[in-house]
């Protein structure tokens, strides 16, 4: 069985940045230390990209907070992350969810019998829309989530998202 680890946007502007939590900081060691026990052909790792118009999107009018602008510090993956990722498959994504990544999991889940443990952030919007895309995709493949590794835009939003996984049939572990 293939053990698949989705590591879901650890990026500066959401640890330590324009949207940063004390939640999000105090998960980053947690998130490497589970990237170790993973090799880096079963790590693959999103990254919140957007552009210069972020502000002019609809996601920018919902959320008028700057961030994550390709090419800016706020954009590069968390230095400890990066650092344990190096060489992991990298999806940068426009939007909540990567249907690229939910299509390359289904590719490998085709072939091969697999489970997915999912960490990073925002619980209650990255990840989740993630998760649940691949549970879509992949009814049957065991899903997981260490909340341990994860950080909502508040605490109240992580745990109303772990539940909503949870009912889901994505596993709280």
């Amino acid at each position: 069985m293939r053990k698949i680890l989705l590591v879901i946007d650890m990026q500066n502007d959401f640890i330590d940045g324009s949207l940063g939590t004390k939640e999000a900081v105090e998960i980053v060691d947690n998130v490497v230390n589970k990237i170790k026990h993973y090799g880096l052909e079963n790590i693959f790792v999103t990254m919140d990209t957007h552009t210069e118009n972020y502000m002019n999107t609809q996601e920018g009018k919902y959320l008028p907070v700057e961030h994550c602008i390709k090419g800016t510090n706020g954009w590069e993956l968390n230095a400890k992350i990066k650092e344990a990722v190096n060489g992991a498959k990298i999806y940068e994504k426009p939007t909540f969810g990567s249907t690229k990544l939910a299509e390359d999991i289904k590719a490998i889940a085709d072939k091969e019998e697999i489970e997915i443990e999912v960490v990073g952030l925002c619980t209650d919007i990255c990840v989740i829309s993630n998760a649940l895309m691949i549970k879509a995709f992949l009814p049957e493949v065991k899903i997981s989530l260490d909340p341990k590794c994860c950080a909502g835009v508040t605490a109240d939003k992580h745990n109303a998202a772990l539940e909503v996984m949870r009912s889901c049939q994505i596993n709280i572990e």
